[in-house]
């Protein structure tokens, strides 16, 4: 399969060979040699600049470009463009005057503020996206339902990490509709996201990957109040003690399933939502002298122990199991484990119901 990255090595190696023994021809009786010899070795060189700069030059930027329109919530652009569509329409009304100053003055200062304006009022609007919608809303009555959906003015905000994004649950749980705000995601996560997506071990490429699409889906859920930030922590190098640091800063909690993250940010009085402990409490519920049917699969740490698990993936160590291996058996629950991590339920075969 012939990717973008090829294809434009393909059409700089020719288009820049051209230019090359171009080039060779017209400087050729400058340097006084013949014009096959100097066309032909700037035809090469043209050859290896395509082949090694091209996709610098055209693919990548235009993929990085991509990756970021994409990233952006769609408020977030709208305010964008208006502040581009704002920054030129204030150059245009100043282009004539500024083209009456005296000399070059009068034919560069029109560009030149026209990039100026543009470039200010873009990064104006798309800062403070927040405060533009809230003054459009007040002043105009427009995005009243978008102001509360996506640009965070809901009762509570939760700080996603890049944990809970790789493991995807989240999507399924917010459109549940039982996660009671907006669900923000900074972008220095984002860039985590897209490091480990670019990694060369090939399982940690692939958790980046599915990280990033569920951040697209959660992005592309009308349904969902979701945004990018883009508040950053000066001075804190790591990811997770940059989040730590952004909830303390913006009062929100994070959603997380990374139990070490989940024990410092407690520790630093921010609150943490791990949905291990979640998916936990929702698991079924088996009290000692509970008696239900169980495939083992493998042996257990301790002699004679075999281990199953029931649908929800709640671990059951069965003592004196070992013997039922590659079995389905009836057993009953003599203790149960809780605890942040996980579940555990200890058992015994039940010999009544075993044929």
């Amino acid at each position: 399969m012939l990717t973008a990255d090829f294809i434009s090595r393909i059409i700089g190696m020719l288009v820049f060979a051209i230019i090359g023994a171009r080039l060779g021809v017209e400087i050729a009786a400058t340097l006084r040699l013949s014009e096959l010899v100097v066309s032909f070795f700037f035809g090469l060189l043209g050859i290896l600049f395509g082949l090694i700069l091209t996709p610098l030059l055209t693919v990548r930027p235009v993929r990085r470009l991509s990756r970021a329109i994409n990233e952006q919530p769609i408020e977030v652009l709208f305010t964008t463009i208006l502040g581009l569509l704002l920054g030129l329409l204030l150059a245009l009304l100043l282009a004539y005057p500024l083209s009456l100053l005296p000399l070059s003055i009068g034919v560069w200062s029109p560009a030149i503020f026209a990039l100026l304006l543009a470039y200010v009022f873009t990064s104006l609007f798309r800062n403070r996206s927040r405060e533009v919608w809230a003054f459009m809303n007040e002043w105009f009555g427009i995005g009243s339902k978008a102001l509360a959906a996506a640009s965070g003015t809901s009762s509570s905000q939760y700080l996603l990490d890049t944990s809970i994004l790789i493991d995807g649950r989240i999507v399924d749980i917010a459109r549940t509709g039982f996660i009671g705000g907006a669900l923000v995601v900074p972008r220095f996560v984002i860039s985590e996201l897209h490091r480990v997506a670019d990694s060369s071990d090939p399982q940690r490429r692939n958790r980046g990957r599915r990280g990033l699409a569920k951040l697209n889906e959660l992005q592309r859920d009308p349904t969902l109040a979701f945004r990018i930030i883009d508040d950053d922590v000066e001075g804190v190098n790591d990811v997770d003690d940059k989040l730590i640091a952004l909830g303390i800063l913006l009062k929100a909690p994070i959603l997380t399933i990374d139990f070490p993250m989940n024990q410092v940010a407690k520790a630093q009085g921010v609150e943490v939502l791990n949905i291990n402990a979640l998916a936990n409490a929702v698991r079924s519920a088996y009290i000692p002298g509970e008696i239900f049917p169980l495939r083992v699969l493998q042996e257990g740490r301790e002699q004679d122990q075999g281990v199953g698990y029931l649908e929800d993936g709640t671990m059951v160590i069965v003592e004196h199991g070992k013997q039922y291996l590659d079995r389905t058996i009836y057993v009953e629950v003599t203790k149960l484990i809780n605890k942040e991590a996980g579940r555990i339920i200890f058992a015994k075969p039940n010999d009544q119901k075993i044929s």
